[in-house]
């Protein structure tokens, strides 16, 4: 079974998506969890904890779609 390769997983996706998309970095790969802000030609953007970050398609090695956070716990009394 052949996956599609990650920025036609993310150029498919409608922005505001929430994706996790895996990239490398020098030394290792690292993840950005948030919102899909833009995918275009050569480059994602995604909206992380952190703020924006971008990422050439070049350096992703892994992206999918994943569901909305969990609703907030109730505070314990």
């Amino acid at each position: 079974m052949n996956a599609p390769p990650p920025a036609a997983v993310l150029r498919a996706l409608p922005a505001g998506a929430r994706v996790v998309v895996r990239y490398r970095i020098e030394g290792g790969f690292t993840d950005v969890l948030g919102y899909l802000v833009e995918a275009v030609d050569e480059e994602v953007t995604v909206a992380g904890r952190r703020g924006h970050v971008t990422v050439p398609y070049a350096l992703v090695t892994a992206a999918k779609e994943v569901p909305p956070p969990p609703a907030p716990r109730p505070p314990r009394r």
